[in-house]
């Protein structure tokens, strides 16, 4: 199985309405051998205000911002390619970053699926996505000898990619710019491949949802690991009845950590299991089996406390009530719907916009077969084929960016709209979710604050270069 290690730096902390400015990435075999690399930088989307502290982190000056080879639009178009002709190529494929479920592949699908594009390239058959910084935190917690660590003011280790990366021996002056990272990501799981070969197998097993259910579904007792409060632990635990050990509605795993005595609460009815399973310690654990959970054989869980102090028979007998008693099982995911289903229902009623909507709206089969024939075309017929797509979200992406990579297209009053509607947004003045030229203004003013009193002359340049770019484009959309 190849390992695509790849990262993105971008224009946003929001990946609703952060745009991807650069990425890179790094082919290698199971044996960390090479097979190919990419690294791609574009243009800003035009009528986007920046984040200036993204920047500033990810290193991106107004020239690259505004005078790369590459379009937005051209540049989504690349990935598609490179990330389609990879497995195509070299086979299966697990792709993987560093903390990449959270953001980067996020960040990812909503741009492909903002860009017309099917937004699940890194994870549908027969790809295969993982997460760097889980296997980091899982070997962290198999062994603490795995890496070399820095503690932080709580006391806890950090899992900083930069920061472990240096502490570890590499050369990390270069993090925060994409292939930099996508390398340095590849060098720690190298290191931990060559140090716990033991379990790096194990920890790759649950790169897709149905793998990961395959596990949980046979095993009786397994080890997860979960990272919270800043420590990586890990739990011994039964998943529950085979038959009834997904939840309902979030479709994650479900298992008993074993620490709990079990029997008072076989018996419990629905309402008496939605109040206990309000109480520390938690009895029962989430496996999220769609984000690379770390799943290990039930030796490693047996080693740790509190479970290294139990009776071994105890812990046999526990996981056995728990696993053939379906009844209990099936109450459990009764109580887990009826709690998602409140949840639902206090949700905040404002609306939600179109780049926001990727998981409250598949697109169609219909309109997902379209893509291909739609990118293919001129950009003339681009529009006349919008009329073809039903998902009314489609229409409104296509009109946005033929805007901005052939606005000569748009009939007179298209373009005045797709225009208005950016201008309506970019100019607001009240505080909104994506980034507008006020917002910009009050952190280029916090931001200089402090760079004045640290005398540090280069960010202070930046910010009077983005406070200019942006003074452009309002001049632009007022």
């Amino acid at each position: 199985m190849n390992l695509a290690i790849w990262d993105i730096e971008s224009s946003s902390a929001a990946t609703d309405w952060a745009s991807i400015i650069e990425i890179g990435g790094v082919l290698v075999d199971e044996n960390f051998i090479e097979k190919d690399r990419f690294t791609l930088r574009c243009r800003l989307p035009e009528g986007e205000i920046p984040q200036a502290m993204a920047l500033i982190v990810n290193k991106t000056t107004i020239n690259q911002l505004t005078k790369t080879n590459l379009s937005h639009y051209q540049m989504l178009n690349e990935i598609q390619r490179i990330f389609t002709d990879w497995p195509k190529k070299h086979g299966p494929t697990v792709f993987l970053g560093w903390s990449n479920i959270g953001f980067d592949d996020e960040l990812l699908r909503k741009e492909f699926f903002k860009g017309i594009r099917y937004p699940y390239i890194t994870n549908s058959s027969p790809n295969k996505r993982h997460d760097g910084i889980n296997i980091a935190r899982g070997a962290y917690a198999v062994d603490s000898n795995v890496l070399k660590t820095e503690i932080n003011e709580k006391n806890n280790p950090v899992f900083k990619l930069e920061s472990l990366s240096r502490i570890n021996g590499f050369d990390s002056s270069d993090a925060h710019s994409a292939l930099f990272d996508a390398e340095l990501t590849m060098k720690i799981l190298k290191l931990i491949k060559k140090k716990q070969p033991n379990t790096w197998d194990m920890f790759l097993r649950t790169a897709s949802r149905a793998d990961t259910e395959t596990i949980f579904q046979k095993q009786n007792i397994i080890t997860l690991n979960e990272y919270f409060y800043g420590k990586s632990r890990l739990y011994l635990c039964a998943p529950l009845h085979p038959n009834h050990c997904i939840h309902p509605v979030y479709k994650w795993g479900q298992a008993v950590d074993l620490r709990v005595d079990i029997e008072p609460i076989l018996n419990m009815s629905i309402n008496e299991l939605k109040l206990e399973m309000k109480k520390t310690p938690k009895f029962l654990r989430t496996i999220r089996s769609n984000k690379a959970p770390i799943i290990l054989d039930a030796e490693y869980g047996i080693k740790v406390e509190p479970y290294n102090a139990m009776d071994p028979n105890l812990i046999k007998k526990r996981a056995k009530l728990v696993r053939e008693n379906e009844k209990f099982s099936q109450n459990i995911l009764t109580a887990l719907r009826e709690i998602a289903e409140e949840k639902e229902q206090s949700k905040s009623q404002e609306d939600i916009y179109a780049e926001e909507s990727i998981y409250e709206k598949f697109t169609s089969n219909k309109d997902t077969a379209l893509f291909p024939a739609w990118h293919a075309a001129s950009w003339k017929d681009k529009l006349k084929l919008l009329d073809k797509f039903d998902d009314e979200r489609l229409i409104i992406f296509g009109k946005k960016i033929i805007y901005q990579e052939a606005p000569e297209i748009l009939p007179p009053d298209m373009f005045k709209s797709v225009k208005r509607s950016i201008s309506k947004r970019i100019l607001s003045k009240k505080f909104e979710k994506w980034w507008t030229v006020s917002a910009c203004y009050n952190e280029i003013d916090t931001l200089r604050d402090k760079y004045s009193d640290e005398n540090d002359q280069e960010k202070l340049k930046f910010l009077n270069e983005l406070n200019d770019f942006v003074m452009n484009v309002e001049k632009k959309y007022e």
